[in-house]
Order: C-alpha cells, then structure tokens, then sequence
C-alpha cells in the first residue's frame, strides 16, 4: 500500500511539476534556439466557422488591420453548414477573402481540409472566428519560417481581464504553467500541441485532418514533428480571448480537449509507436494527465488503508482539500478564498479529465463544442 501511494503521488507531482522541472533542465544542458528573421513569403490565414455571425464582423475587420503586405495575404474562411448570416456575411466580402461555403455540416476538421484546398500561400496561419490578433501577429508567426528547421509555429493565446477574465484565478494560474511548459519545450526541441487559435505551418507539411478529429491543434504539429521540422512556440504572436464565467463553461472545454487526446490515440496509433518522435513529450504533456483521476483516487484510498499517524493525516488533508473544493465549487463568494479556488479548479479539471475517458467509452465526441 505504501508503495502504491508513493507511486500515485510521485505520478501526480511529476505530471504538474517534476515534467517542468525536467524540461528546464534539458533546455539549460541543450539549448536549441531558432533562427527569425523579417520575411514576408505569401500566406493563407485559415478559419473553419459555424454559426458566427456574431463574431465575424469583428474578425474581418481585426484582419484588415493587419501589417502584413496586402499583396502577400490571403483569407480563406470555410463555413461550416452554417444556419445563421455566417455565409451571407463572407459572400459579400472582396475578393481577397475567399469564401467556401459547405451546404452540410461535417465538423471543424473536414471545414479546415476544404479551405486549405483553396489556400494559395507558402504559410497557412490557423485562427478561430472569436480570437482578436495583434497587428503583428502575422508577421511574427512567418518570422520563424525563416529558419528552415521549422515547420510550425504556435502563437500565444492571452487571457484579458478586460474581456471579462480575472487571469490572476486558478484557471489563469493553470493557463500560465500551460504556456511555460510550452516555452520550454519549445526551447528544448518541439512542443507538442500548438495553441489552436493562432498558429501556423508551411503549406507543404499540411496532412488532411481525420473528419471529426476534436483536436487539430495537436494532430497537425504531431505530423509536421513526424516529418522532421520542428513545432516551436512563438509568444510575439499575440491572440486575445477570455475565460468564460459562465457555469460550467469552462469544463465542457476542458472535456472535450482531454476527450480529444483519447480520440487522436485511435485516429492515429502511430503516436503510441517509436515512429513518434515526441513520444516521451506526448506522455509527459497530454497523456499522464488523463491518468491523474485515477492517481488521485489511489493516493486517498492506499493513504486510507496504511496504518500510521503520518498517512492518516495525508489521509484526512485530502479529504480537507476535496471538502474545500466542493464548497468553493458552490459558493462563488467562498471561491474568492485562493485556496478554494485553486482545489475546485484543480477537481474540477480532473473531473473533466474521467467525464473524458466516459464520452469516449461511449463514443460521445461533440465537434464543434467550445
């Protein structure tokens, strides 16, 4: 029992911390920097949408004020089956937004295949419909493909307290160690998945997404890595979005993103094989956490079971911390105490991580789900 519990624990920490820890050291013994240089070759941006009218206006106008040569850009946004005033709004831009209008709605991945197919630039740089980009984003993003070594190169996603998101909570804490380990890994050699709403590859590299894949922001960088470029991170590449307040928002997205890391194990097994030469990143970034659930539940029931003061007391800590999170998961005014708010978001992420492992037992993928 002891050993069990040393086991969980020491799974769980390395899962949160010790991977961290690893990859600051790796990049410190073998530092692998990337060249970038101001370069303007032609790009596609890319944007899959369903049902945006909402949010398009102001995307077409945050792209028109991009400093990327007029001449060298091209948009390329597919419509994805939409009911509302998606397609009317994109029929009636100019001729440098290219509209592909699909009459069915087949999900993201297969929207994402057929605008690529109309895509005429070296770069495809990768957006969602509801993120604004700094003017310079663009121009960022292209500067890493200066270096031939790469082939993708992921933005980085702020979270603005001004658009309704307190970045200093425990879910802003959470996206702030994300984006570390992303840093350095990408300093060490590639990162494992790009930030779905600003990245970008060589046009070259692009592999057909699987139709229903849940996460194309991992499966494209996983394939530009299995053909030998590297997947780097680039934070001058600016996207501004917020976290959702409303309840329970956030754990549909974070279901359906751990969802999607089962799904891409089935849709390409190759990333389980020594053909990937990311596997150890692959474990120690998007796998393990899926198996935290169950390292938690050994944690509590091998510290139950030993007898001695020290893992009784280890025992009624958590017991401390599951009560602390359940009644911050119920009072929004409790949850302003930090330590509330830091274990209910950290149950409520492993809560995502076991409803993820139930949707794909029983094969429940939500493709266009936010």
């Amino acid at each position: 029992m002891k050993l069990l519990f040393w086991l969980c624990f020491a799974a769980t920490v390395y899962t949160y911390v010790g991977y961290a820890i690893f990859l600051w050291l790796y990049a410190r013994l073998r530092p692998m920097p990337f060249l970038m240089a101001p370069i303007e070759p032609s790009v596609s941006i890319i944007i899959a949408a369903r049902n945006e009218e909402a949010n398009l206006p102001a995307k077409l106008e945050n792209l028109n004020r991009l400093d990327y040569p007029k001449d060298r850009l091209q948009i390329v946004i597919a419509s994805d089956g939409s009911t509302d005033g998606t397609a009317d709004i994109l029929l009636a831009q100019p001729s440098q937004v290219v509209a592909v209008i699909l009459p069915q709605s087949n999900g993201k991945a297969v929207a994402l295949n057929e605008a690529v197919r109309h895509a005429s630039g070296e770069i495809l740089v990768f957006l969602d419909a509801r993120q604004s980009i700094e003017h310079d984003t663009v121009s960022h993003l292209v500067s890493c493909f200066a270096d031939p070594a790469i082939g993708a190169a992921s933005g980085e996603l702020l979270l603005d307290a001004a658009l309704g998101a307190n970045t200093g909570d425990a879910l802003g804490i959470y996206w702030k160690i994300e984006k570390v380990v992303r840093r350095l890994e990408s300093a060490s050699g590639s990162v494992v998945g790009v930030t779905g709403a600003i990245y970008a590859m060589r046009r070259e590299l692009y592999a057909e997404i699987p139709a229903g894949t849940l996460l194309d922001d991992v499966f494209v960088p996983m394939n530009v890595a299995r053909l030998g470029r590297r997947v780097v991170f680039q934070p001058l590449a600016i996207a501004r979005d917020r976290l959702f307040s409303a309840k329970g928002k956030e754990f549909s997205r974070k279901v359906r993103t751990l969802t999607g890391n089962y799904q891409l194990l089935r849709l390409a097994p190759w990333l389980l094989s020594p053909a990937n030469p990311l596997l150890f990143r692959l474990i120690s970034h998007k796998l393990l956490r899926l198996l935290v659930p169950l390292f938690l539940i050994g944690m509590l029931a091998t510290s139950a079971l030993t007898t001695g003061f020290f893992y009784k007391a280890i025992f009624w800590l958590q017991v401390a911390f599951y009560l602390l999170a359940i009644f911050g998961m119920a009072s929004p005014s409790f949850r302003r105490f930090k330590p509330a708010s830091i274990s209910s978001t950290f149950v409520m992420l492993n809560a995502a991580a076991a409803m993820a492992f139930y949707n794909f037992i029983v094969g429940k993928n939500k493709v266009w789900t936010r």
